[in-house]
């Protein structure tokens, strides 16, 4: 099926070739009026007749025939005010280590734009996971420079070669707690502009600045970065985008900022209280800025009980911590206009920015009406197929002693499966800038064993149960009043309102209610507002408790969607804002508000709890399903916090289960390396990671062993946080910011696995690592000159188990003796995945770039070969090295 969609790419507009000169676009610059060139460069926010609720839009100039434009965030996915298809994480697209499965995943999210009325899409994510507490590292393709640029630049073909802009994300830096890097000049080039250089080279159209600054001067805003460096050394033709709210002065577009987003937001919009619109062009004064995220931290306010410590009624959830570092206050803002008449902006310097934004749309047939609007179809089925070979293709299998997996056929006549991941699909585990996934499509690991083995003992067990029990009228004793408009209008026995109950409201149906809950006994409860069609607000004896997390106007879908609130959507498809509050026994009073998300969509309205005995009898449930199975399959999903943690009580039910059956196996749904404190105690590790809607089927296919698990670690699994170097005890300017913001990467080129390398530390898992259940020998390693001043590496691989499987070859090169700068004692430069057949033996060839053998010589601004002889490794992981030869380049 994933060839079927390659193939179809042929009828696509893919873009023409990049080139220094654009007639047609430079012509239409000079018909332009000053305020038109300045529509060119500055966004606007779409009517709302027609607006998606995407990330950015520039209304173009029907004057003369420039169509607008629809920006929409990722990765992964697309987000609109729409539904759309959930890919794998990018974490878990990096451990497939396949360009094929990133092409392919970049013309799904392709595909999806054209299906969703969008022409840009704001990814893919190339900064490099240096640290696991920064809040984005999961969106990366791990800690590797080399991997990071190759799946990127595939990423990159695959979307536009469907005739959609890809924007690659953040130009640079964008990988620190703080929010000023400072690091040397070499460690920049060979680690963090390096994957900026591979999607240049793919040909990528745009490019968005990063929040950040870089050695004390704003990305948006340094010359240096955007016209020296990215124009100047790496040769980008396209144009550049400021992030949102990242230009903080007319100037920056002689810096070689081309764009801002969002730009000139309405009154009320919440982006007014963290930025200005500095690239408009209206004469009249700005209003001075005063940095406030309590608005959109709103927006982003989407924890849960396991992320911290419950709330309590007068605490309400956690807020948006300030981002004054990132979005300064401004007490004189002044805009293009200013900036024009003042003389500190150039009219040729608008005019460049404009032109490189025609020549991209000029490029991709944009001028000649090839941009997209909504089709209000339905996904192209091809996708399907796609996200789900990438899933099982990203699957790590960490550990299996005794060959514990795969489950043979008579394993699903006694088979336990635990955790709310096991009977949904734990798609993408952080709900922020990425498609939320099609619902309905989603099918649980738990469905698809047993419709796969009618008849056979399959046991399921929730443990944590996050959709809960909808209140009774019991516990509303005369019930809730109905209030429209502020008037009450009738009394409703419980808070159910939904298409499960045959309640569903009427679209537009703007209510609230307000009552008093009889809670019978002092404890911590959990209390879920459940919601779809509308936004609400949930609010506990006169203290705000929680509220869907969508706004009109944010630029993030705006629409309310399943899941979005939450780890997991309800079992019935609702968005779910969970909390933990603890109640004294006795009456509470209860508001529950709603307000429109401009969906239009039938009003869910639903309060459901988790009482505390209820709780301990989910959990006790479990432990018990599972000590009676012949194998117990506990699925342990982790987000962000703790960082390096697992959340919540799951350690403590994976000890328990395992105490109790010795055949325990863990399903991981995790983007990051967590310590796991019961590896010793359950016999089976694998690592689905997020792996979007067709997780669960992905996952039945691991298991059963439908498809071997061939996916590789895209980072290093320490034993312990301490041990990376961006934590290492001794440095801790490399994680904590100082005044002013500065984060210091001192660990230089060591970053991830070559750090570990450098200071002799043993990982849990090394960084390329992945068992499978076939056994790979390799041979014969022959290494010769390529015309490009590269490498070629050629060796033999044979599949000496008894099961089909994919291999990962990798190929690093090593350090010479000594070296006129740093150079990683390790570094991976190739890899290929190849499929092989029980006894298949086969020639791989794995290409080693000329750039691989260079270093960036700081004091001649150049790339110089290394000099010396250094030794070149084939192998299966970083430190599962098979094959060395050695090389000289002088």
């Amino acid at each position: 099926m994933a060839l079927a969609l390659l193939s179809g790419s042929a009828l696509a507009q893919a873009p023409a070739a990049e080139s220094a000169t654009d007639t047609r676009a430079a012509a239409l610059v000079t018909r332009m009026t000053s305020a038109e060139k300045i529509e060119m460069i500055r966004g606007v926010q779409e009517g709302p007749a027609t607006d998606q609720g995407e990330a950015g839009y520039l209304g173009g100039i029907a004057r003369l025939g420039i169509p607008a434009l629809r920006m929409a965030d990722g990765p992964p996915g697309v987000l609109t005010r729409e539904p759309s298809i959930a890919p794998p994480a990018t974490m878990a697209l990096a451990a497939t280590f396949s360009r094929a499965d990133a092409q392919a995943n970049g013309q799904v999210i392709a595909k999806e734009a054209q299906r969703l009325g969008v022409d840009v899409v704001l990814e893919p994510f190339i900064n490099i996971l240096r640290d696991t507490a920064v809040g984005r590292g999961w969106n990366t393709f791990g800690e590797d420079p080399f991997l990071s640029g190759k799946m990127g630049a595939a990423q990159v073909e695959g979307i536009q070669n469907e005739g959609v802009m890809a924007q690659a994300k953040h130009f640079v830096g964008y990988d620190n707690t703080g929010y000023n890097m400072v690091a040397d000049d070499q460690t920049l080039h060979e680690v963090y502009l390096a994957p900026f250089q591979d999607v240049v080279d793919a040909g990528v159209s745009s490019i968005m600045c990063a929040y950040n600054k870089v050695g004390g001067q704003f990305a948006c805003g340094s010359h240096k970065l955007l016209t020296d460096q990215l124009r100047g050394e790496m040769g980008f033709k396209g144009y550049v985008t400021s992030d949102w709210g990242g230009a903080h002065k007319p100037q920056d577009v002689t810096a070689g900022l081309d764009m801002e987003m969002p730009g000139l937001m309405p009154k009320g919009s919440p982006w007014l209280t963290i930025t200005r619109s500095y690239f408009d062009g209206d004469k009249a004064p700005i209003a001075p800025l005063t940095m406030d995220m309590s608005v959109l931290s709103y927006v982003f306010s989407r924890a849960m009980p396991e992320d911290s410590t419950p709330a309590t009624a007068a605490g309400g959830s956690a807020r948006a911590a300030a981002m004054h570092g990132q979005f300064p206050d401004d007490p004189a803002p002044i805009n293009m206009a200013t900036a024009l008449s003042r003389g500190l902006v150039s009219q040729k310097a608008v005019d460049q920015a404009a032109y490189r934004v025609l020549h991209e749309m000029n490029r991709f047939g944009y001028l000649d009406g090839k941009t997209h609007q909504p089709t209000h179809l339905a996904p192209a089925p091809e996708s399907e197929a796609i996200i789900a070979k990438t899933a099982r293709d990203a699957a790590v299998l960490l550990k299996n002693e005794g060959g514990i997996l795969p489950l043979a056929p008579s394993d699903m006549d006694g088979l336990a499966l635990v955790g709310p991941g096991a009977n949904q699909v734990v798609a993408l585990g952080i709900n922020a800038e990425h498609s939320l996934g099609i619902v309905a499509t989603q099918r649980g690991t738990v469905d698809v064993l047993k419709d796969r083995h009618p008849g056979k003992d399959i046991a399921f067990a929730v443990a944590n149960d996050m959709t809960g029990t909808p209140i009774p009228a019991s516990a509303w004793g005369e019930g809730l009043t109905r209030y429209r408009d502020g008037k009450p209008v009738s009394r409703d026995a419980a808070l159910d309102f939904t298409a499960t109950s045959g309640k569903a409201l009427p679209a537009d149906s703007m209510l609230s209610w307000k009552g008093e809950l009889t809670v019978p006994a002092a404890g911590t409860y959990g209390l879920y507002l459940q919601v779809l069609g509308s936004n609400a607000e949930l609010i506990v004896d006169g203290k705000p408790l929680s509220h869907t997390a969508s706004m009109t106007g944010a630029r993030h879908g705006d629409t309310v969607q399943a899941g979005q609130d939450n780890l997991l959507p309800t079992t019935d498809g609702l968005d779910n804002v969970r909390r933990d509050v603890a109640l004294s026994a006795g009456r509470h009073s209860i508001e529950l508000r709603t307000f429109s998300d401009t969906s239009h969509a039938p009003v869910q309205v639903r309060l459901a709890w988790m009482t505390p005995e209820q709780k301990a009898a989910n959990v006790h449930e479990a432990v018990e399903k599972a000590a009676s199975a012949k194998k117990a399959v506990v699925f342990v999903w982790v987000r962000q916090s703790p960082v390096f943690g697992i959340p919540g009580d799951q350690n403590a039910l994976v000890e328990a289960i395992a105490a109790r059956n010795p055949n325990t196996i863990v399903v991981l749904n995790t983007s990051l390396p967590v310590a796991m404190p019961w590896l010793s105690k359950v016999k089976g590790v694998v690592n689905m990671w997020w792996p979007g809607d067709k997780g669960g089927e992905a996952t039945a296919d691991i298991l059963e062993g439908r498809a071997s698990p061939a996916g590789r670690l895209p980072f290093t699994w320490g034993e312990a946080l301490a041990d990376y170097p961006t934590h290492d005890p001794a440095h801790p300017e490399r994680s904590k910011p100082a005044a002013d913001g500065a984060v210091v990467y001192s660990e230089g080129i060591d970053v991830g696995y070559r750090g570990f390398e450098r200071k002799g530390v043993k990982p849990l898992y090394s960084f390329g690592y992945g068992l499978s259940y076939s056994h790979f020998d390799y041979a014969g390693l022959k290494v010769s000159p390529a015309g490009d001043g590269g490498l070629d590496t050629s060796f033999t691989v044979t599949n000496s188990g008894k099961m089909a499987s994919d291999e990962v070859a990798q190929v690093y090169l090593g350090a010479p003796q000594s070296s006129p700068a740093p150079v990683a004692i390790k570094a991976l430069a190739g890899f290929d995945r190849i499929t092989l057949a029980p006894g298949e033996s086969r020639m791989v060839t794995v290409h080693v770039p000329a750039r691989s053998l260079q270093y960036w010589n700081s004091s001649a601004h150049a790339w110089t070969f290394v000099p010396g002889e250094r030794p070149v490794l084939v192998g299966g992981s970083s430190q599962d090295i098979r094959l060395s030869a050695k090389v000289s380049k002088r």
